[in-house]
């Protein structure tokens, strides 16, 4: 048995003489003396050790194996893989963020009822028929600008998979100006399964960023909203920062709980930098869900940001196994004409289209730059299960093509030990024997 390549190990300075390791395949945190390190190296671990390391992810029979797997994660097909859809409804706001990346391409855009019939029909014939569960995620604009389209779609969908036997379910983007309680009753009796609404920082910081497009602040309107719901809809909260301002979010936090937001109802917290606008070339480094940043200052500040989260007793995202949406066959952006995609920031780029309702979806692999990913060094490399190559998005505002990887190493070597540490201090932690996971 070996140690897997994607395995990174820390010391325990005030642990003498253990280790932590974490399984970026697996996601699994392990504490490791010594001398269960040596007793892999001289192949003596007892058959019990083995199969715990072994389903832990630390040990593979074979390196090359693994990584040759690795190269061919996404080229199995699994069976009931869903089909996730991002569709977007319209291109339109009630706000008018400054920074919003969708300003070259938004507008009073917005998806007809015959594009909404032929997408429902698509989804029912191409997925829901052949036993695909499905599961869409309603995008703007603002989605909820569109309510009468979202219940056009969802409705026929959720009787059609119910029909055949098939999960549906489907969530929102949304600035959360509009999700009052009544709205999203009725639309969790559709097959609403959660939402994402963005505060950026505390009321004054939030109303520069994100008014309406009148100029009135959004910031009461989104929390009154929040507190109404959040027991009834799983929320993702998210914000957008800056190097000026991001030590002030956790003033929006301490505000959320003196309201009385309870954190243990909010699936997670997740605060990224603001991101240059799409169609445009980046004049610096900045970061995403799916992006890294390598100046010194941001990683500083999602450091902070997500221990100041915790600290307060709200969830926040553990690293785990993630790849850009190019990467899966079963991933979609359905633009509001019926355009595909493979990532919402793309539609800046009618050159990255791939297809439509009405054509289906054409080979993208070169247009996309597929395998950029698969070369010796990115194989070889610890962090791969966390990267895939990064995010296209932030390779083609640098270069303006998706012709290089977007490499994360600098930015795990500084961060994933602190996250790592972070979690097992604030969110707990299942023990085995001789290891804790």
């Amino acid at each position: 048995m070996q140690l897997s390549t994607y395995l990174k190990m820390y010391p325990c300075p005030d642990q003498p003489g253990m280790n932590l390791a974490y399984s970026t395949v697996r996601s699994s945190v392990v504490l490791l003396p010594d001398d269960l390190l040596a007793a892999i190296h001289d192949n003596s671990l007892d058959n019990g050790e083995r199969e715990t390391l072994t389903r832990l992810g630390l040990l593979v029979t074979d390196r090359f194996a693994e990584q040759e797997r690795m190269r061919t994660i996404f080229d199995i097909h699994r069976p009931h893989t869903p089909f996730n859809a991002i569709v977007v409804l319209n291109l339109d706001c009630n706000l008018a963020c400054p920074y919003c990346y969708e300003d070259a391409f938004r507008g009073k855009h917005y998806m007809n009822t015959g594009t909404a019939e032929l997408l429902v029909e698509t989804i029912r014939s191409e997925r829901i028929a052949l036993g695909q569960p499905v599961r869409l995620t309603f995008y703007g604009g603002e989605p909820l600008l569109s309510l009468d389209l979202i219940r056009a779609i969802s409705l026929p969908l959720g009787e059609l998979a119910q029909k055949e036997g098939v999960a549906f379910s489907f969530s929102l983007v949304t600035n959360g100006t509009l999700l009052s309680r009544a709205c999203a009753e009725e639309l969790v009796g559709l097959g609403l399964s959660g939402a994402k609404i963005t505060l950026d920082g505390p009321a004054d910081l939030h109303n520069l960023s994100r008014p309406y497009v009148s100029g009135r602040g959004s910031y009461e309107a989104i929390l009154s909203n929040v507190l109404d719901i959040h027991g009834i809809v799983p929320l993702q909260l998210g914000g957008n920062f800056t190097r000026e301002n991001y030590r002030r979010f956790p003033e929006m936090l301490d505000n959320l709980l003196r309201s009385g937001i309870d954190p243990s109802r909010i699936a997670s917290v997740l605060f990224a930098p603001v991101v240059p606008k799409s169609g445009k070339p980046a004049l610096t480094d900045f970061n995403t869900g799916c992006a890294c940043s390598y100046e010194p200052w941001l990683m500083e500040a999602g450091i902070y940001l997500r221990e100041e989260t915790l600290k307060r007793g709200f969830p926040a995202p553990k690293p785990r196994l993630s790849v850009c949406m190019v990467e899966l066959e079963h991933d979609l952006v359905i633009n509001h004409e019926g355009s595909f995609f493979k990532c919402p920031t793309f539609m800046a780029y009618p050159g990255l289209r791939i297809g439509s309702l009405a054509e289906g979806i054409g080979d993208y692999r070169q247009s996309h730059n597929m395998d950029l990913w698969k070369t010796e060094e990115c194989l070889g490399c610890a962090y791969l299960p966390l990267c895939f190559g990064g995010c296209r998005q932030m390779t083609l505002l640098r270069n303006g093509t998706i012709n290089a990887v977007d490499c994360r190493r600098e930015y795990y070597d500084v961060v994933l030990e602190r996250v790592i540490r972070q979690d097992l201090k604030y969110q707990g932690a299942k023990r085995e024997p001789r290891t804790e996971t």
